[in-house]
């Protein structure tokens, strides 16, 4: 019994030794901020956007009427 719980700690401690795991998290963090950066620059963008269409559409209604 000791020696299947020895064993059982020896791999417990070589896995949380291991680096492995913390690579994949900082990639995953990266490409969250990334997507929430996107995401908060396409709201601007499509403001944007519908403004010109805006100030498009009502120099077109004046000079049309």
């Amino acid at each position: 019994m000791k020696d299947t719980f020895l064993k059982l700690s020896v791999k417990l401690q070589t896995l949380m030794m291991r680096e492995e795991g913390q690579d994949l998290i900082e990639y995953a963090l990266v490409v969250a901020l990334i997507a929430f950066a996107a995401t908060v620059g396409m709201g601007k963008v499509a403001s944007a956007i519908n403004n010109a269409f805006i100030s498009i559409q009502t120099a077109l209604s004046a000079n049309v009427s």
